[in-house]
């Protein structure tokens, strides 16, 4: 089996069983898009924890697999990683997650979808809690 092979099947396996799938009770971000080329949908949750972590983070969404895959994908990577980690997310350390797979694009954007919310959740609250710096680090 090949690394590609690999890769596609890891995919499939994060659309099929999502992972952090779900929704959570007052979350301190919630932010969501779309993509109208192709009508994948995804909302990302969080909730931050002490030292400005991601304590907690859920997604609901619908769409293809390389978004599904993705933005479940990018739940787990992001659990316990400080806001600031987020700001430095970068297009390409999304596609190294997925195995840099060859996509045309239309999916790229797919791939990218869960990326654009996760950050603009976070950059959204960020922005309001500007003037509290103690904020940024508290629990609910």
């Amino acid at each position: 089996m090949s690394s590609a092979d690999i890769y596609r099947e890891t995919i499939l396996d994060y659309y099929r069983n999502p992972r952090n799938f779900g929704k959570m009770d007052n979350p301190d971000v919630d932010a969501r898009d779309s993509n109208p080329l192709c009508g994948d949908e995804v909302e990302m949750q969080v909730r931050v924890g002490p030292g400005s972590t991601i304590e907690e983070i859920k997604f609901v969404g619908k769409g293809c697999a390389i978004s599904v895959a993705s933005a479940s994908m990018l739940t787990e990577l992001a659990k316990g990683k400080r806001l600031e980690w987020v700001k430095e997310l970068s297009k390409d350390d999304v596609l190294r997650m997925l195995g840099n797979p060859e996509l045309g694009p239309s999916r790229i954007k797919c791939a990218l979808l869960g990326m654009k919310v996760l950050k603009s959740g976070v950059y959204g609250y960020l922005g309001a809690h500007y003037d509290d710096p103690d904020a940024l680090g508290s629990t609910r």
